[in-house]
């Protein structure tokens, strides 16, 4: 029985928070395209998606084409959950170090020797 239970509230959730719901609709596609086959017997179901999916028209059974499945779809139920009490921030008493920022020129920097740098980054030479 658990896992009945658990296996129905699965189903419940994801049909409702994922496109997993669009799969309840074949039906709707199964009848739509037994209409066109007896419009035109010559239809195949690849010309029937090519016709509702590739390049869908407004034709006179738009409202009908606008429920098959993985056409429109719809915003997802969705679960927003909060505390139950106020969250609180607090900040310590001790005092911190205040945070000195200097600028720093690399350009005269003990590290940097310009006719080092400069010997290394040449063009090939040829002999």
């Amino acid at each position: 029985m658990k896992k009945l239970i658990s296996i129905l509230l699965l189903s419940l959730y994801l049909v409702s928070t994922t496109e997993l719901y669009q799969f309840l609709k074949i039906p709707v596609l199964i009848e739509h395209y037994l209409e066109h086959k007896e419009q035109n017997p010559k239809l195949t179901i690849g010309s029937f998606f090519k016709i509702h999916y590739d390049n869908p028209v407004k034709d006179s059974d738009y409202t009908t084409d606008q429920k098959l499945p993985f056409v429109s779809h719809e915003a997802h139920f969705i679960i927003v959950c909060t505390p139950a009490t106020p969250f609180m921030f607090q900040l310590s008493g001790k005092e911190s170090n205040p945070v000195i920022k200097s600028k720093q020129t690399f350009y005269k920097s003990i590290f940097y020797n310009k006719d080092i740098l400069n010997s290394i980054w040449q063009p090939p030479k040829f002999c």
